[in-house]
C-alpha cells in the first residue's frame, strides 16, 4: 500500500513525533511510506534521522519577516497543496489541520481540539474536522468530543511511546541537582504560567528543586506568553530555567535526570511526553482531564490548581520505586508497531 502521511513541520513538535514514529513502523510493515512535510526555518530534513525505508518529501518554505500568524496559516496550505501529488497514492493520512487543508481528501487524525480566535486558524481548524472523509482519534476522550460537537465518531487508535528508548536512559551530566521537568516550552496550552505559580509554592518548603523546561519550538507566536511568564517568575522570586529545543539524543538522558516530570496542560489528545516520562522511571504529575485520567488513570498524579500541582510534585518526589515500576510498565503497553497495525487495517478497511 502506498501511504502519504502530511505534517506541517519538520521540528520536534508531539504531531511530528508521531508522524515520522507512525512511518517507520509501517515501513517495518512492508508498507511504502513518504512523508511529506514543510521545511521551516530553513531545515532541509527532520529534528532525528529517519528510517530510509521512509521516503520524505520535504517542501522548501522559506520565511518571509512581519508576517501575521493567519498569513503564514494560508501561505502553509498554499505551499504544500502545490508540492503534493495525490495521485499517487492509496491513503493520504494528514496529522494536523494545515496539512488536512492542503489536500481535497484525506484521512485525518484529531489528536486534540483548540479555539482559535485568529479567523485563518479557526477556520482551518473547522475545515480539517469535517472535511476528511475519515478520522482517527489518539484516545476516546477526544473522540467523544468529536463526536459531540460534530457527530462524527473517529476511530480511537492510542499513541505508542518508544519506551524502550527511555527505559535504557542514564542521567546524564545535567548540572540541575534535584529538578522537576516540563516539556513543550512555554506556552498557554501547556499551562507553564500555573506550573512557575506552583513551582514557586513548592520552593517555600523545598527550596533545593530546580523547574527545568525543555522544548517549544512552535508555529506560534507566544512572546507576550513569555513577556507575562518572566515577569511574573521575577516577582515570586524563582529562576526557572529554560533550555529551550533539545537534541533528540540528549532527551533520553534528561528524562532519565528528572526527580518528577510536569504535566499541567490544559488540553492534550494522548500525552506522549508523560508517557516518556513514565517509561524513564520518573513519576508524573498532570492537570486532571478526562484524556490524561484515561491513559494515565492509577499511575500519574493529578492536580487542578497551583496549589494541588505543588502539594503533588512535592508527593512525587518521595515517590515509592513500586509505583514508577507500574508507570514503565504502562509505558511499555503502548508500542509503536501495535498502533502501526491498527492503522493498516483501518486503511485497508477503507480501500477495500
Amino acid at each position: 500500500m502506498k501511504i502519504a502521511l502530511l505534517s506541517y513541520s519538520t521540528k520536534p513538535r508531539g504531531g511530528v513525533v508521531h508522524t515520522l514514529a507512525l512511518a517507520e513502523a509501517l515501513a517495518e510493515l512492508g508498507q511504502d511510506v513518504t512523508v511529506w512535510t514543510l521545511s521551516r526555518g530553513g531545515d532541509t530534513g527532520f529534528f532525528r534521522p529517519v528510517d530510509p525505508r521512509v521516503r520524505l518529501a520535504v517542501v522548501p518554505f522559506p520565511d518571509i519577516g512581519e508576517e501575521t500568524v493567519g498569513e503564514r496559516i494560508l501561505r502553509s496550505i498554499a505551499v504544500l497543496r502545490a508540492a503534493f501529488t495525490p495521485d499517487e497514492f492509496d491513503i493520504v493520512h494528514a496529522q494536523d489541520c494545515i496539512s488536512a487543508n492542503a489536500v481535497d481528501r484525506c484521512v485525518r487524525t484529531i489528536h486534540h481540539l483548540d479555539q482559535f480566535t485568529t479567523p485563518e486558524l479557526a477556520a482551518c481548524h473547522e475545515r480539517a474536522i469535517v472535511r476528511p472523509f475519515a478520522h482517527i482519534c489518539v484516545s476516546a476522550a477526544v473522540a467523544g468530543e468529536v463526536s459531540d460537537g460534530w457527530g462524527i465518531h473517529p476511530t480511537v487508535i492510542p499513541n505508542g511511546v518508544d519506551a524502550d528508548r527511555f527505559a535504557a536512559a542514564s542521567p546524564g551530566a545535567w548540572p540541575f541537582g534535584r529538578f522537576v521537568l516540563a516539556v513543550g516550552g512555554i506556552e498557554p496550552r501547556k499551562g507553564t504560567m500555573d506550573l512557575l505559580e506552583a513551582y514557586a509554592l513548592l520552593r517555600e518548603e523545598l527550596p533545593d528543586v530546580r523547574l527545568v523546561i525543555a522544548g517549544g519550538e512552535t508555529l506560534f507566536d507566544y512572546r507576550d506568553y513569555r513577556d507575562r511568564w518572566e515577569k511574573r517568575a521575577a516577582e515570586l522570586g524563582v529562576e526557572p530555567v529554560v533550555l529551550g529545543p533539545v537534541a533528540h539524543d540528549e532527551l533520553p538522558s534528561l528524562f532519565a535526570s528528572a526527580s518528577v516530570f510536569a504535566f499541567p496542560s490544559t488540553k492534550e489528545g494522548f500525552g506522549m511526553a508523560a508517557m516518556e516520562a513514565l517509561a524513564a522511571g520518573i513519576p508524573v504529575v498532570t492537570r486532571d482531564l478526562p484524556v490524561l485520567q484515561e491513559v494515565f488513570g492509577g499511575v500519574a498524579r493529578f492536580a487542578t490548581d497551583p496549589a494541588g500541582f505543588a502539594r503533588e510534585l512535592r508527593a512525587a518526589l518521595a515517590e515509592p520505586a513500586a509505583r514508577r515500576e507500574a508507570g514503565r510498565a504502562l509505558a511499555a503497553r503502548y508500542t509503536w508497531p501495535a498502533a502501526a497495525a491498527r492503522h493498516l487495517e483501518f486503511y485497508r478497511s477503507l480501500v477495500g
